[in-house]
């Protein structure tokens, strides 16, 4: 198959004006020329793109399919009150309703473009949905204890779904991993336990110095999470008060072994200082940053220039959906790069930095740049088409600026994954029912406002 476009957009390389992606067995063949490519192999079924961009899948690293139900719900509040409302509300879907959740989550996603998703959950749900829909990405079980008597149970809890997990998936396109849940809801032994369990065969994602809150609890022992905060989330557990340990929360995980397995990615870091960043690259962290759900909630902004100038691997997330209110990483490249410009004129961030986060850099970040992430033969074969006729740039010799200044998820037209198309004008291609699928969520939806 022959894909052609207006423009080409490789991301390790330069654009290509009315260029070509050939792929076969779901794999990119060859990059360049159209014309060029329909001579080399004419025999290929081409399918043109009129008005497009090619380009790679976008890698979302972080987010929470099974929440997608619960957007809207809790709405213009901080992030301390925001995350104690929507816990309450989480606790009350079951696991039907999870599933239904994660579904029409999962089939926003691919319509927005997103080929690869970085998933943190305590049930399959969104393991399930991304199997049946043809994705691909990282599900990370979540691991919560506070009561340091039962985290021997939380850890064989999660081995054994980690074992279920793996026996059902496509190996080839779902990787699997371990979360200790934050650092406000976890005895500090989660992190080490963790740690050791994943070792240097399963991937570790966790919540780091999201909020102010989160670092005055950890520091000071003192804030919207303190002890007397989270009565309700403790149960029958008998705990201690919280100590203050006069750390930050990059020194207080880094004193529990939490960054001792071989690929662990840090969610968040926006309430960080210089030793936290050394500290970070010298066990080689991944970073997945958040702009909109950490501007939504007034959690801050990250030192996003930061880690780029000391050449971390940085992707971006859109984070929960009950936040965000959307799955769009158009959106959040957008949000991003005009946040850091107006904080950081001295580090100007350029749109095609920003793409490269959203693509190569989350691959990275995900430990498979040599899967994804870009266009280059090789390459698994997860592309999507992107609509720039409505573009303010159209014609462009930009490309970059144009996807990132003037598009939003609703351009994207076609969603490709491993060479099979999952979506394309307006449709999903997918044996799954989509309109039975809506239909609970709309009733869960209903449910949960109820």
């Amino acid at each position: 198959m022959l894909l052609c476009a207006d423009y080409v957009l490789p991301i390790t390389s330069d654009s290509i004006e009315n260029g070509a992606v050939l792929i076969r067995n779901g794999k990119i063949q060859d990059v360049g020329d159209a014309n060029a490519l329909r001579a080399r192999y004419p025999e290929e079924t081409c399918r043109t793109y009129k008005d497009t961009v090619l380009m790679p899948g976008f890698v979302n690293v972080h987010c929470h399919m099974d929440a997608t139900a619960l957007r809207g719900i809790v709405h213009d509040v901080p992030y301390s009150d925001w995350r104690f409302r929507i816990d309450q509300c989480k606790d009350k879907m079951n696991a039907a309703g999870k599933h239904a959740s994660a579904i029409v989550g999962c089939l926003e996603a691919i319509s927005a473009g997103v080929t690869t998703i970085a998933d943190i959950s305590g049930s399959d749900a969104t393991l399930d949905a991304m199997q049946k829909l043809g994705m691909r990405g990282v599900v990370y079980r979540e691991v919560c204890a506070m009561d340091k008597a039962r985290i021997d149970h939380a850890m064989r809890t999660a081995s054994s779904d980690l074992d279920k997990w793996s026996a059902k998936v496509d190996s080839s396109r779902i990787l699997l991993g371990i979360a200790p849940a934050a650092l406000f809801k976890c005895h500090p032994l989660v992190y080490t336990r963790c740690a050791e369990f994943a070792g240097s065969s399963l991937r570790v994602a966790m919540h780091l110095a999201g909020s102010r809150d989160e670092y005055d609890f950890v520091r000071r022992g003192s804030s919207a999470f303190s002890v007397h905060g989270m009565d309700e989330n403790r149960g029958f557990v008998e705990c201690p008060p919280w100590m203050p340990t006069g750390v930050s929360p990059v020194k207080y995980a880094l004193n529990w072994g939490a960054f001792s397995a071989d690929r662990t990615m840090a969610i968040n870091c926006v309430h960080i200082d210089d030793e936290d960043l050394k500290k970070l690259k010298q066990y080689n962290v991944s970073i997945a940053l958040a702009p909109r759900a950490n501007a939504q909630l007034g959690m801050g902004v990250a030192p996003m220039s930061e880690f780029l100038k000391m050449g971390f691997n940085v992707g971006l997330g859109t984070d929960s959906p009950a936040a965000t209110d959307s799955i769009d990483m158009m959106a959040e490249m957008r949000t991003g790069m005009l946040l850091q410009r107006a904080l950081n004129r001295d580090n100007f961030l350029p749109a095609s930095t920003m793409l490269e986060m959203a693509t190569m850099g989350g691959a990275r970040a995900l430990h498979m740049e040599n899967r994804i992430g870009s266009l280059e033969v090789g390459k698994h074969a997860d592309i999507i088409a992107v609509d720039i006729s409505q573009s303010h740039q159209m014609p462009t010799d930009d490309v970059a600026s144009a996807v990132v200044n003037t598009t939003s998820a609703t351009d994207v037209v076609m969603t490709m994954v491993g060479g099979t198309i999952l979506y394309e004008n307006s449709k999903w291609e997918t044996p799954f029912d989509v309109e039975e699928a809506v239909r609970e969520f709309v009733a869960l939806r209903k449910d949960l406002r109820d």
